[in-house]
């Protein structure tokens, strides 16, 4: 359970610096509004979602039929690498000599840096049909094995969204002609959700959108998800922000924030959109998860953006960083309307290969603290790896022929940078397939190499966990694709 306090204390911080960037109603509909509690009511707030997200989590395994390992204290496990040290002893933080966070899984597994107990794994050929059968055409990828893939993921993996979402209403709630310096036009718009089925749910679509003031023509839009444009107070930075580059280089930029839509944790199910299609009862074990939930309402998103006049339609890109560049990837891979995708740090049940063991794998996605990005099925692969029926480079390949974008640090290896641009070289034969160029080389390039020249680019930067490193190199790569627009 330490895993869940983990992340739940990181989605609360994240919450927190959010509220600096929406107003409360637009934000936290979905959510608790922490930004003016003392630290003592943060803390019973952060343990009554803990709570929450553990019952569902074992009303959500006992549906399932899954059991539980026995284990013993961390501390006596034999299995448990070597060289480990705890910054604060007991508190479930351990770290290896290079400064890797190491954790013990709830199924026994210790988190995985040796490149040498990495690779026991089969990869999945994204060309091969069920049946065994070779995909040779990009007529058989269209029609049989593209599906094929889409279904394995929306049944096992990340849920179906339902066909029967309700209505949203667009409604622009602000609006300031002079915005940074007057270099742009700042807007904040509301997307009013129909909850007359479920008024306990008041889930919202909250969009901030910047558009240069001095435009000539309609411009190309970049979308970022979660609701991050500038940088987190207290930040001593003057580096551009993506706000400022994007800008600077005459385009639009947005930020939809997922918050108001769904909260991210396992207590907020019966809120949020899933909880008000469900009426507040629990998911079946096919329905949607918040990642799915979130690429809703990125698509709703996108509707509004279509009547943007000075937004160009068919020049409009999706960015997300760490969890939200999983998102941006699975939404790319369910909405075609995206010209171009870039994920960043995504790791695991994102870009990075899922079988790999390395960094974060599928036992800690499954943990409270994380399962409830994807749907109840996925539980099933908790410790059971080799089971899972998808890989992450088919779902790169879903976004195939678009350009997409793959990023990671080098010092982040918890998101395993060589796993995504493995994934990466696993997913251009289908790039190849479809006329496209996939990544140039097979060998894992240099820190601050871009692997830019194909359709499918890769960039593994020199740092940490951030996406801020690699928005010049695909700045550059969008205008390439933008230009010929």
């Amino acid at each position: 359970m330490k895993a869940l306090k983990r992340r739940t204390i990181l989605t609360v911080k994240l919450c927190i610096f959010m509220l600096t960037c929406f107003s409360f109603s637009d934000l936290m509909a979905q959510a608790i509004d922490m930004s003016k509690m003392t630290p003592d009511e943060r803390k019973a707030a952060q343990s009554k979602i803990e709570a929450a997200s553990r019952v569902d989590w074992q009303n959500t395994m006992d549906r399932l039929g899954l059991k539980m390992p026995v284990l013993g204290p961390p501390m006596e496990d034999t299995t448990r690498p070597p060289n480990l040290t705890q910054k604060v002893p007991g508190s479930g933080y351990w770290f290896d000599v290079n400064g890797s966070q190491v954790t013990r899984t709830m199924w026994g597994n210790w988190t995985n840096y040796d490149e040498s107990k990495a690779n026991n794994y089969v990869l999945i050929d994204p060309l091969k049909l069920k049946n065994g059968k070779v995909v040779n055409s990009a007529s058989v990828w269209w029609k049989k094995r593209r599906p094929e893939i889409l279904a394995d993921y929306e049944e096992n993996i990340y849920g179906y969204i339902p066909k029967n979402t309700p209505k949203v209403n667009f409604e622009v709630t602000s609006a300031d002609t002079n915005a940074m310096d007057g270099k742009a036009i700042k807007k904040t718009i509301v997307g009013h959700i129909d909850n007359s089925a479920w008024p306990d749910a008041t889930p919202t679509v909250a969009i901030t959108l910047y558009i240069p003031k001095h435009t000539n023509g309609k411009v190309p839009l970049m979308v970022t998800v979660g609701g991050f444009l500038g940088r987190y107070p207290g930040s001593k930075s003057t580096a551009p922000t993506a706000l400022d580059m994007v800008l600077a280089k005459g385009w639009a930029i947005a930020t939809v924030n997922t918050g108001a839509l769904q909260a991210d944790n396992g207590a907020g199910f019966k809120t949020g959109i899933i909880g008000l299609m469900n009426k507040g009862n629990m998911r079946k074990p096919d329905e949607w998860g918040v990642f799915s939930a979130w690429c809703w309402g990125l698509s709703r998103a996108f509707d509004y953006f279509e009547t943007e006049p000075l937004i160009d339609s068919k020049k409009i890109g999706i960015e997300g960083h760490s969890r939200w560049g999983k998102t941006a990837l699975l939404e790319s891979a369910l909405d075609s309307r995206w010209a171009i995708c870039y994920a960043s740090c995504a790791g695991s049940m994102g870009s990075a290969l899922e079988k790999r063991d390395y960094g974060e794998n599928i036992n800690d996605c499954a943990q409270p603290g994380e399962y409830h990005w994807m749907a109840a099925n996925f539980l099933k692969y908790a410790g059971n790896w080799q089971s899972m029926p998808v890989d992450a480079h088919e779902l790169i390949a879903l976004v195939a022929p678009r350009p997409l974008f793959i990023t990671g640090g080098t010092q982040d290896q918890w998101a395993d940078p060589k796993g995504e641009f493995l994934a990466c070289v696993a997913a251009s034969p289908v790039y190849e397939l479809l006329g496209k160029k996939g990544v140039s080389v097979t060998e894992m390039p240099a820190a601050d190499v871009s692997l830019t020249d194909g359709d499918l680019a890769f960039r593994e930067h020199n740092g940490g966990h951030t996406d801020l490193p690699d928005w010049p190199v695909f700045i550059s790569f969008a205008g390439r694709y933008f230009n010929k627009m």
